[in-house]
């Protein structure tokens, strides 16, 4: 598929949908259709994956802009032959995952507890809003982002904010040595292991436990890999990649499951009696659980930790999917949702039932 600027095509039929009273349904390259709540009131797809291209690409400045459409396959390629990278590792899903739906999402890879989540990495978006209105916030350099930073609030959002155009990201350069160090122990121990690594000057970019093993993965120069290496031993895995890209990618054989998948987040060396087979990613930070269990023996000892439950597959996808906020924070995102799109046009239902 050619690159192609749609976005006067898709402002009219955004414009169109808002003086109907209808709504629309965001679709990209379709990788994430699993995920989220099902659209209580589902309307025509609004299709994205036409829209794509790198806009602008920056080596010497760290930074690529490019259209909502554009796979993230596409970017990889293009920066790999910089000798860049996006470093929060959004998994590219068959080649499937897009831009707009990376940002939607906010899918982040193993490192991003050590390279920063989605948002951090986002420096301007151009939105078209729930009035078919194109809005732009932000900037391709670090300088333009001053003051409330809306182009985060997109990251998360499910679309519901908003149709994102495109996206300026942040890119740093690929380390020059990666390896994975295997430590053999039992659950509690890895949580402690994991966390006191943090206070330790590491170059640390993974840290997962499954199966009574912890792997961390070192990145970055030579030099400090190799220090790194001797300071904590550890069994060196002969091929780095595999396990992490399993992980980004959902290929790991912990996601091999009919079962509803859970992802969970919890403060660290957090350890709540959960019913099922789990997986510690982000150095204790994200719990992957697959369990049938009943939504209240998952979520309430997760709560009474101060941490939150995600369905992040399968299960009840007309429930309560995302955790449910408090109160406050959730008449607040709602306020925020009506600014954008008071009529709801964008993806009904997505994040939240709709109220009836």
């Amino acid at each position: 598929m050619r690159d192609a600027d749609q976005s006067a095509a898709l402002r009219d039929q955004v414009a169109a949908a808002h003086a109907a009273g209808g709504s629309l349904e965001i679709c990209g390259g379709g990788s994430k259709r699993f995920y989220g709540r099902e659209s209580d009131t589902p309307g025509p797809v609004l299709e994205t994956v036409g829209h794509r291209g790198v806009v602008h690409y920056a080596p010497t400045e760290l930074v690529v802009t490019a259209r909502a459409g554009t796979p993230i396959r596409e970017i990889n390629a293009v920066l790999s032959e910089n000798g860049q990278q996006l470093p929060f590792e959004p998994p590219e899903l068959d080649g499937d995952a897009t831009v707009g739906g990376t940002l939607a999402a906010a899918f982040s890879g193993p490192a991003r507890p050590w390279c920063g989540a989605v948002r951090d990495h986002v420096l301007g978006t151009r939105v078209i809003n729930g009035r078919g209105k194109l809005l732009r916030f932000g900037g391709e350099v670090m300088k333009n982002v001053a003051g409330y930073d809306v182009s985060r609030l997109m990251v998360g959002a499910m679309g519901t904010l908003g149709l994102v155009l495109e996206a300026s990201l942040k890119v740093l350069p690929k380390p020059e040595r990666e390896v994975t160090l295997a430590f053999h122990m039992e659950r509690s121990d890895a949580l402690v292991f994991m966390n006191g690594l943090g206070d330790r000057p590491l170059p640390l970019t993974g840290a997962v436990f499954h199966g009574g093993i912890v792997y961390l993965r070192l990145a970055g120069s030579a030099a400090a890999v190799s220090v790194a290496m001797s300071e904590l031993s550890g069994e060196e895995l002969p091929s780095s990649d595999a396990i992490w890209r399993s992980l980004r990618e959902f290929e790991h054989p912990f996601f091999d499951t009919k079962l509803p998948v859970w992802r969970i987040a919890l403060p660290a060396l957090a350890e709540p009696e959960l019913p099922g087979e789990v997986l510690i990613d982000w150095g204790g930070g994200q719990w992957w659980l697959r369990s049938d269990a009943p939504v209240a023996t998952i979520r309430d000892p997760v709560s009474a930790l101060g941490g939150h439950a995600t369905l992040f597959r399968g299960g009840d996808r007309g429930g309560e999917v995302f955790h449910p906020l408090p109160p406050a924070m959730a008449a607040l995102q709602e306020r925020i949702r009506r600014a954008f799109d008071p009529a709801g046009v964008f993806n009904p239902g997505r994040m939240v039932a709709v109220a009836g």
